[in-house]
């Protein structure tokens, strides 16, 4: 029974690494302003949709937003899970935007699963605990932080706390088809060398987060940002 039970596992993880892996080196290949313009495409696809009205909303009121264009997931009993994003942290009374640093995300998941999926995530930061957790480095969601999938419809409905519920939300487009999608057990750590190339220095997450978003690669991001923003009746920063 027992080597029966060890086979299939055996089997389940050969099928996630053949189905998975060329999506590794896809992901692993890009660069970071070519992350940075994915991730721009990402937020104008979600905002098309008839029910993202809640996610500007939560935004309006967000310290900062991760976006990863692709996360690849798939599984045949054992799962895994592996992308590659961006995060930026907003001060909500000025409007300023800070950074980017890059992410990497995997994670293995087990129960019952199967298939492929590949996925845009957009996660809003509700909180300073969830700012938190990316300025210090790695972190697991549902183990160090909260998160849930973030409220669909045209806005949020008057007097609700959002920060009493969850420190992250998160937003998806996916292709493909999987059961038993989570992102509960993921890992979040920074990108060193994506973070190394862009900034031409090596810096930790929290000080990449304290330095001004500036500079034409990222602006597209930010005035697409600050759009979605300006839709939940947010304070985007004043332009001189």
């Amino acid at each position: 029974m027992k080597r029966n039970v060890l086979s299939l596992v055996l089997v389940c993880l050969t099928l996630v690494l053949i189905t998975v892996g060329p999506a590794f080196g896809a992901e692993a290949s890009s660069l970071p302003d070519e992350r940075i313009r994915d991730a721009t495409k990402v937020l104008m696809e979600i905002s098309k949709q008839e029910d993202s009205g809640t996610m500007c909303d939560l935004l309006a009121k967000a310290e900062g937003v991760a976006i990863f264009p692709q996360v690849v997931k798939a599984g045949l009993m054992l799962g895994a899970r592996y992308g590659k994003g961006i995060v930026l942290k907003r001060d909500y009374f000025t409007g300023q935007w800070y950074g980017p640093s890059f992410l990497e995300m995997t994670g293995l998941s087990y129960g019952f699963q199967i298939g492929v999926q590949s996925t845009a995530l957009v996660l809003v930061i509700t909180n300073e605990r969830g700012m938190k957790s990316f300025e210090e480095g790695s972190f697991t969601f549902g183990g160090d932080v909260a998160i849930a999938a973030g409220p669909v419809g045209r806005h949020l409905e008057a007097g609700t706390d959002i920060q009493l519920k969850s420190a992250i939300y998160s937003y998806s487009m996916s292709k493909g088809a999987f059961v038993g999608l989570s992102l509960e057990g993921a890992k979040i750590k920074p990108d060193e060398a994506a973070n190394e190339l862009y900034w031409r220095h090596h810096a930790p997450s929290v000080e990449l987060l304290q330095t001004e978003a500036a500079g034409s690669e990222i602006e597209p991001l930010i005035m697409e940002l600050n759009e979605l923003v300006l839709k939940g009746g947010g304070r985007i920063l004043a332009l001189n």
